[in-house]
């Protein structure tokens, strides 16, 4: 059970209304105040007041019973533990002292979510979504990764979230249902397969719609966070915003010219992409430069890459490890691969990854009708932790 989920029911045992309780992360406590700051799970900041009849307590990891709960004092609240602190706001809307404040420790939230990352990875899928039978609660998906295949999704009695228009990170998600997912999302989920993989009973489902362009660079603007480029697929000029959140890497030649390898080894495999990959300027092909390093390994959880043929869940640690992009560095003409959530024509997006010295990969990449086609780089989501 995420650690959102489990706060909230503990609300509710309370028999308290959610809006009166704040529950989030303890950003900073002064007990010459008396109050502590709280970063709350609806990105709200909160100021939680206490006086000598506030009580203390902590839930111990794995606990749901607030009769479990131990009793501790004010000292024992730390910067980054997880507190729940139940107290209505006075009439002139100015913090009343809370009643009663339940945390669970930094220590623990950090073994809940290395719990949490490691079913996700053990018992997870991830894939896009091809259909959705809303009657049946049926979702047919096409797995990432060099093996994929396609799977129904028993969404039948399962808690969903999807994740926000600019964010790929979990805290950021909100309730959803079955009929907020449509063919072209992104999900993942948490649940048990069949013998033979063909279907899954899913417990928990995230989804997201996103996408991934080609562009060029027109013009930079650092101040700002602020790129326009031309989409290369379809021609048209894009803004693209950065923001703190935003994964802005460039990759090194040799870095790149293996991602190309691998996606020309992809294209020319059985069940890959169509052959047709010469390469064009407005792709800044340059055919592919030396190098031989390969990237082993799984992607780790929590991760802002891409899944699919270029290179599998490993991209993530690929671009983990290459060089931060500073946009100042960026100048017209160059190549980048942008992945944000899905936008109407016109409208600007918010870059979740934008990624520089990626010509060798797209001079590598399919094309249908002289378009480079990027199908097999695929955004994927953060990992539940929360």
């Amino acid at each position: 059970m995420k650690l959102c989920t489990l706060f909230l029911i503990l609300t509710l045992a309370w028999g308290q209304s959610p809006s009166k309780s704040v529950v989030g992360e303890v950003t900073g406590v002064d007990g010459a105040a008396k109050q502590f700051n709280v970063k709350g799970d609806d990105g709200a900041n909160y100021i939680v007041v206490f006086d000598d009849t506030t009580s203390y307590l902590r839930l111990p990891l794995g606990e749901k019973d607030l009769k479990k709960a131990q009793k501790i004092s004010l000292s024992d609240i730390t910067t980054g533990d997880r507190v729940l602190a139940r107290g209505a706001a006075a009439q002139d809307a100015k913090p009343a002292p809370a009643k009663t404040v339940i945390i669970m420790t930094k220590a623990d939230v950090a073994k809940k979510q290395e719990h949490d990352r490691a079913e996700w990875q053990r018992r997870g899928i991830a894939g896009t979504v091809m259909l959705v039978n809303s009657s049946t609660k049926e979702i047919t998906i096409n797995t990432h990764g060099r093996d994929a295949k396609s799977v129904v999704i028993d969404a039948s009695g399962t808690t969903f979230r999807r994740y926000a228009p600019d964010s790929v990170k979990f805290a950021d998600t909100k309730a959803s249902s079955i009929a907020d997912m449509q063919p072209g999302d992104t999900i993942r989920a948490l649940g048990d397969k069949n013998e033979d993989g063909t279907r899954f009973k899913a417990e928990e489902l995230v989804s997201g719609g996103f996408q991934t362009i080609a562009a060029m660079v027109v013009s930079v603007d650092p101040a700002s966070g602020e790129v326009k480029v031309t989409d290369l697929q379809t021609k048209k000029p894009v803004t693209v915003k950065t923001n703190q959140s935003s994964m802005l890497r460039r990759l090194d030649e040799r870095t790149a010219a293996m991602l190309a390898r691998r996606m020309r080894n992809d294209a020319g495999s059985p069940g890959g992409p169509s052959e047709g990959r010469g390469a064009s300027p407005e792709a800044g092909g340059r055919g592919e430069s030396g190098g031989r390093g390969e990237s082993g390994g799984a992607g780790g959880p929590g991760g802002r890459g891409f899944g699919g043929g270029a290179g599998g869940g490993d991209l993530q640690q690929v671009l983990d490890r290459s060089p931060q992009l500073s946009l100042a560095d960026l100048k017209k003409g160059d190549a980048l691969i942008i992945s944000s959530s899905k936008a109407s024509d016109g409208a600007a997006i918010t870059a979740m990854s934008l990624v520089a010295g990626v010509e060798p990969f797209l001079a590598a990449a399919p094309r249908t009708a002289g378009q480079v086609n990027l199908g097999s780089w695929n955004i994927e989501m953060n990992m539940p932790e929360q």
